[in-house]
């Protein structure tokens, strides 16, 4: 049995949690500021550093105390390096280097990109190969697993990610930051009125791109307003949901027919979305050898849980870091732990 103490703080979460064997979750604490960024309409970093600042102690505390291990039974301390924000990630690594560091424990690098991934282990174990569709506010890509630590990108966008878009359609239709859930709510009371483009519809390949729809949309409030009419904000969610559920939809559909795999893992911020886990559902009636296994909505958004399910591939793998571990805030695919290799 291996117990991890986990931290993350890449962007505006600060987390800390216990997992076991990374599938177990034993405490995963987690402060938002969703609240103090509200008003910017998007993460303000140093906003969010100081936040970090304040809260990563309390949440290592409220971990702790919720997982009852005693630190002596803890294997190791895994933590997020990149990708993210610089001064929120240091934050997060300077508290899993101290911690490490007082209680002779190894430091666990992980990616962040990972973590979301390795969260799918929560709903039920992942069957490889697989193909993961992550999903977020600043990645889409889809990625085949052919073993658990083993990353390859089949596609990814070329400009906005589907995350990103659905905030800045949010900002046009005045809804609260982060806007993903409430455009989900809002596409479910209406209807799709408007056949929005879908961008390399026609391409070979698996790549994504959601600035141009985002574009249509805009062009598509303004036209109206210079005509004096008004747009039915539900249609347009709705409209605008649809488009963005069908580009995700047939590239993973591509990538199910050319890669037959065991699993099919949505992971990422926008995993939440119960339009695109219904669409997935529906998919994989045309795949019936594998198994659909979205990450469970409590862990799709940044939390420390999915640090530690990653971590735990690092520890099994020997992947380990010194206490001179710096922040990689551009950090992508592939990982170090398959670099490492």
């Amino acid at each position: 049995m291996t117990t991890l103490i986990a931290f993350e703080s890449s962007a505006d979460e600060t987390s800390v949690a216990l997992v076991k064997d990374g599938r177990t979750v034993l405490s995963n604490a987690v402060a938002t500021q969703i609240n103090s960024h509200q008003r910017f309409g998007g993460i303000v970093p140093e906003v969010a550093s100081r936040h970090h600042l304040e809260w990563i102690t309390k949440t290592l505390d409220i971990a702790l105390e919720e997982a009852n291990v005693p630190i002596d039974e803890i294997d190791g301390v895994a933590v997020t390096y990149g990708p993210g924000l610089v001064g929120s990630l240091l934050v997060g690594l300077m508290g899993a280097k101290t911690f490490a560091m007082a209680h002779n424990l190894p430091l666990i690098p992980v990616n962040h990109l990972a973590g979301h991934i390795a969260a799918a282990n929560f709903n039920e174990p992942i069957v490889y190969p697989a193909l993961a569709l992550m999903v977020s506010g600043g990645h889409t890509e889809l990625v085949l697993m052919r073993q658990a630590n083993d990353f390859h990108i089949l596609g990814e966008t070329f400009d906005d990610a589907a995350g990103e878009s659905y905030d800045k359609v949010g900002r046009l239709l005045d809804l609260p930051y982060p806007a993903g859930k409430a455009i989900d709510e809002l596409a479910q009371q209406g209807q799709v009125t408007i056949d929005f483009p879908q961008a390399m519809a026609k391409e070979a390949g698996y790549d994504f791109s959601f600035s141009g729809l985002k574009s249509a949309v805009i062009n598509q409030v303004h036209n109206a307003e210079q005509r004096g009419e008004t747009i039915d904000r539900a249609d347009l969610a709705a409209s605008f949901q649809a488009a963005v559920i069908k580009a995700l939809i047939d590239r993973t559909r591509r990538a199910l027919t050319d890669f037959p795999v065991r699993s099919l893992i949505l992971a990422g911020g926008v995993a939440a979305n119960s339009g695109l886990r219904q669409a997935l559902t529906d998919l994989m009636v045309d795949f019936p050898e594998t198994k659909f296994i979205p990450v469970p909505k409590q862990y799709t958004g940044d939390n420390a849980a999915m640090i530690g399910a990653a971590g735990y591939w690092n520890f099994q793998d020997h992947i380990f870091a010194g206490l001179d571990l710096n922040t990689n805030p551009g950090l992508d695919f592939p990982l170090l732990a398959e670099e490492e290799k």
